[in-house]
């Protein structure tokens, strides 16, 4: 990433007063901005940018944030850039399929500016994080932290990095159970408990692309996710 866009926050959005508000207070916390007023300027500006994180409302002019977010997290050289949505609380669907399209995480209006700040940096301390070396294995399925590579049957897979370590963490902690809110602390970096459905839409997309290897990953009913030992 340039050094220029690594604390830069990209900000998709139509309504001027969000932005304002938004951008006020991502300053205060000493990001960049960038802002986008739709959803054609704000795809360009990601692809040219290549900003730290995308902030992307869902109803936007020109092209939908769900459009958007499809095309970003499909494209190679823009896979990796987190992507934050904002969504009305009655767009309960949007904020399902946007997740399973590979956004990171999700803010409903109206909200707390202090809770946005607070969560991008989750989001940012995800992706600083150091994997450890440690090649892991769980059936077919092999993990290369040093190279952020997941592989199944040695074919690659292409996971975000938020399913990355989610794939890493239940494989560490293979046998146990991981409650739903453990998972949101370790893995997506929130000391409170939010919406636990996130967790089961990410689950379900990681299944999805791991394919006929996914059955190493079993539902705890009522409680959350466990690796399979054997």
């Amino acid at each position: 990433m340039d050094p220029a866009s690594a604390n830069t926050v990209l900000i998709i959005e139509d309504e001027r007063d969000v932005v304002d508000l938004l951008a006020l207070n991502l300053r205060k916390a000493g990001f960049t901005t960038s802002t986008a007023c739709d959803g054609a300027a704000g795809l360009e500006k990601a692809r040219r940018e290549k900003p730290a994180l995308i902030i992307l409302d869902l109803m936007l002019p020109k092209m939908p944030g769900l459009e958007v977010c499809k095309i970003l997290k499909s494209d190679p050289g823009t896979r990796q850039v987190p992507i934050m949505m904002l969504t009305a609380k009655a767009e309960e669907i949007d904020r399902i399929v946007g997740l399973e399209f590979g956004a990171d995480d999700y803010v409903t209006k109206p909200f707390s500016p202090r809770e946005v700040v607070l969560r991008i940096r989750a989001i940012m301390r995800r992706g600083e994080a150091k994997p450890d070396d440690e090649r892991l294995t769980a059936g077919p399925i092999t993990i290369d932290p040093a190279r952020y590579e997941v592989s199944v049957n040695g074919k690659r897979i292409n996971l975000t990095s938020l399913e990355f370590k989610l794939l890493r963490t239940l494989i560490q902690r293979r046998g146990r159970v991981q409650a739903r809110d453990r998972l949101l602390n370790d893995v997506w970096g929130y000391e409170s408990v939010i919406d636990t459905r996130t967790v089961d839409t990410h689950v379900r997309r990681l299944r999805k692309k791991l394919g006929k290897a996914a059955n190493v990953i079993e539902s705890v009913r009522g409680f959350g996710y466990r690796l399979k030992e054997k």
